[in-house]
């Protein structure tokens, strides 16, 4: 078993650094060394993991597609080995979390910068982005997530819930006219956020959905606010995030008797991740960060 544990971290590292040299470099080891850990695993696997020329190395079909389980593996052998030889109830390790971009009224910056000091023991790994992440199939310990996209073996775990409202500056109103229905939106210039360009409604009469036309996509937070704010249309902000503006009657709540679905910010956490107490740690932090919902 140590040797095969050798031979795919020989290849995690020649796969991460792109090259049998640079990953000799990070292991300690002779380039040598490398290559033939790599040569026994692709012995194993009965194929190549690798395409090798003098100037590069790039992983074969089969190498991309055992390159998150093994991944995985070796991750899973060190949590058990450095479990073993920590003291008890010390929180040490390392988590590799996915995060968004367009974080909604809260300091994501900030909020891990505060994660660290008070876990010192914990090293990080942060990848923001706002793509659908399969946090098994891309080796993340935690995915914080706005998208509703869930996967087999993955555990949901809520965070926060946005009460959303449908908004825009009097400004724009008085220019362009107030809707008086959802179908109105599609005559409108929208601002339009990483949730998409389809709306749903919730009337008196049932669910309404509306394909809306951007005059601004964006997945960052304050440009949308701003554009919204400037009168350049109309969009569905949470309520935490518009709450000063509709305070000073910057942005006005239209269409109020059409319910906008809240929006949840969650974590999708691999089941076999979700019982490590760095994880759990982690949550309970970003509970913590998140603001407290508007009334």
């Amino acid at each position: 078993m140590a040797d095969t544990f050798l031979n795919m971290k020989a290849f995690l590292s020649a796969a991460e650094a792109g090259s049998f040299s640079r990953a000799a470099r990070q292991l300690g080891v002779a380039p040598s060394v490398v290559t033939k850990r790599v040569a026994q695993l692709e012995w194993v696997l009965r194929a190549p993991l690798f395409k090798r020329t003098t100037r590069s190395l790039r992983l074969t079909e089969l190498g991309e597609s055992q390159l998150a389980p093994i991944r995985q593996i070796v991750r899973d052998y060190e949590e058990v080995v450095t479990g073993v030889m920590r003291a008890p109830h010390t929180l040490e390790g390392h988590l590799r979390i996915k995060a968004p971009v367009a974080t909604i009224g809260f300091d994501l910056a900030k909020m891990f910068v505060w994660f660290q000091r008070e876990y010192p023991g914990l090293t990080l790994d942060v990848v923001v982005v706002d793509r659908t992440v399969n946090p098994i199939e891309e080796g993340f310990d935690v995915v914080m997530t706005l998208m509703p996209a869930s996967f087999e073996g993955v555990l949901e775990e809520p965070l926060f819930v946005y009460e959303r409202v449908l908004c825009a500056a009097p400004s724009y109103l008085a220019r362009r006219g107030t809707p008086k229905h959802p179908r109105e939106l599609i005559n409108h210039d929208c601002i339009v956020f990483p949730t998409g360009p389809t709306w749903t409604f919730h009337g008196n009469k049932g669910v309404v959905e509306v394909k809306v036309r951007p005059q601004l996509m964006t997945n960052n937070g304050r440009l949308g606010v701003e554009s919204l704010c400037a009168g350049q249309g109309i969009a569905i902000i949470s309520r935490t995030v518009a709450a000063s503006a509709l305070e000073t009657g910057e942005l006005t709540i239209i269409l109020p008797s059409f319910r906008v679905p809240d929006l949840w910010l969650k974590a999708l956490v691999p089941a076999a991740r979700m019982g490590l107490a760095r994880v759990q740690a982690f949550l309970n932090h970003v509970r913590a960060a998140l603001p407290t919902p508007v009334s």
